[in-house]
């Protein structure tokens, strides 16, 4: 029997009928077109798929749905504010040349946001930390970890402006 959720993705609102044993991960995918959230390994290992619910890191695909009915979810689309200016996170993995392959990316950029909200001036071993449960395959991962402390640097610019982060 499908049940009804509610949900806040990116600042707007859905009502869902959905089976009880579909994942946050299908849903953004399949029902809302939210495909920036990877389905890496499936079990929650990799970190490719990791959103934010309610402000923390989770992975969607070991939650359920059901789970997060009535919550705020913030997925890789929602962080640039408009279409148009990039979010200081994703303009540093860019020009610090974090991404390649890319398949890793949207779940480390909303794990250096989750971080950063935390934590705005970490230390590389933060970083560091802030990053395990991820895998990329590409890059290794000091590129990764210098623009995550570039953001951060971006992003308390930006604070003093007005900027949210």
């Amino acid at each position: 029997m499908k049940h009804q959720i509610r949900l806040n993705v990116n600042g707007d609102d859905y009502e869902l009928l959905v089976d009880p044993w579909r994942t946050l991960n299908e849903v953004l995918r399949e029902d809302l077109n939210l495909t920036g959230t990877k389905l890496g390994c499936g079990v929650g290992d990799c970190g490719a798929c990791t959103v934010l619910v309610d402000g923390k890191s989770v992975s969607s695909c070991i939650t359920l749905a059901v789970a997060v009915d009535g919550k705020k979810i913030e997925t890789v689309e929602g962080l640039a504010a408009s279409g148009e200016k990039l979010h200081p996170i994703q303009e540093s993995f860019i020009e610090k040349g974090a991404i390649q392959c890319g398949f890793c990316t949207a779940g480390m950029e909303m794990s250096a946001l989750y971080l950063l909200r935390k934590n705005p001036s970490p230390t590389e071993e933060e970083i560091r930390e802030g990053l395990s449960g991820h895998l990329c395959r590409c890059t290794g991962y000091n590129q990764i970890v210098e623009a995550i402390a570039d953001a951060a640097d971006r992003m308390k610019t930006d604070r003093g402006k007005g900027v949210k982060p």
